[in-house]
């Protein structure tokens, strides 16, 4: 995978200095840890780009801020992975935080192929993902009394929607735009949104996902 505006050693040493300079608690450099989990955290990600219709593919610019999020993302889970340093783990979860709106901690186990479309406000809870998952700002999965979601593949959240607790998501649902789902199944293959206060969910019309991955 191409890296645009660096090179393999600009981007560690740039990551160092933005951790450095968000979390200055005098410790020894990030750097080295960085480093260890780079080059996986980079393939995990070309996996997203190289799916994505809207990205280009086998290349990944750290100033494109919703491959960014992907990234920081793989590279905090990647660092927790392998073991070591869970403050460096803990700090690049918090810097994708602080720059992308993107709250997943990094032990949250995400799909090996997702989307972000806007990445700011969305929060997402130790749940089951499926692949070829799709979000947009403000959307949320979450706990409810300790229950989380299950979500299949190809599922889409369009902005403000949110699917909470005991909820089982079948394939290729799409969850509209400020919709909620609330210890709710979803048939799969589907759409829901709401009619006033009445939840609505019909049979989709269209493939939605073609516009936002390959074949």
């Amino acid at each position: 995978m191409e890296l645009i505006g660096s090179s393999r050693s600009e981007l560690v040493e740039y990551l160092g200095r933005q951790l450095d300079h968000f979390f200055p608690d005098g410790r020894e450099s990030v750097v080295s840890v960085v480093d260890s989990a780079l080059d996986d955290a980079l393939y995990r990600t070309s996996c997203c780009i190289d799916a994505a219709a809207l990205w280009q593919k086998g290349r990944f610019d750290p100033l494109h801020s919703e491959q960014n999020t992907v990234f920081l993302y793989f590279l905090a889970n990647s660092i927790y992975r392998s073991g070591k340093d869970v403050r460096v783990a803990t700090k690049v979860f918090y810097l994708n935080k602080a720059l992308n709106g993107f709250s997943c901690f990094y032990d949250t186990e995400l799909p090996d192929i997702w989307f972000v479309g806007h990445s700011p406000g969305i929060v997402l809870a130790r749940a089951t993902y499926g692949n070829y998952l799709a979000l947009y700002q403000n959307c949320t999965i979450g706990k409810n009394h300790g229950e989380a979601p299950v979500l299949g593949e190809g599922v889409l959240l369009y902005p403000n929607s949110a699917v909470i607790g005991r909820c089982q998501v079948k394939d290729r649902t799409v969850v509209g735009q400020g919709q909620r789902l609330i210890d709710r199944d979803s048939p799969g293959d589907c759409y829901i949104f709401s009619d006033g206060p009445k939840v609505v969910v019909k049979p989709t019309r269209r493939d939605v996902w073609q516009d936002l991955f390959r074949a």
